[in-house]
């Protein structure tokens, strides 16, 4: 860790257990931004496949079969 990091643990340490908590909630929360190029491209690939299955060029698979196959 930097010296920054460690001056920002020192005075993490410092809160309230909840405090705590709240400020690594805050933290992962702006790790998880969404990747609108990556949501765009699953969002196409879904459409695809939808009018795929809808022009017979697909067919469905029960979850029941798909599970067994990894058990």
């Amino acid at each position: 860790m930097d010296a920054i990091a460690t001056a920002i643990e020192v005075q993490v340490r410092k809160l309230s257990p909840l405090m705590r908590l709240e400020l690594v909630d805050a933290i992962l929360s702006s790790l998880d931004e969404p990747d609108r190029e990556t949501d765009r491209l699953w969002s196409q690939e879904a459409e695809e496949r939808l009018a795929a299955y809808r022009r017979g060029d697909m067919k469905a698979i029960s979850l029941d079969d798909v599970l067994a196959k990894y058990r």
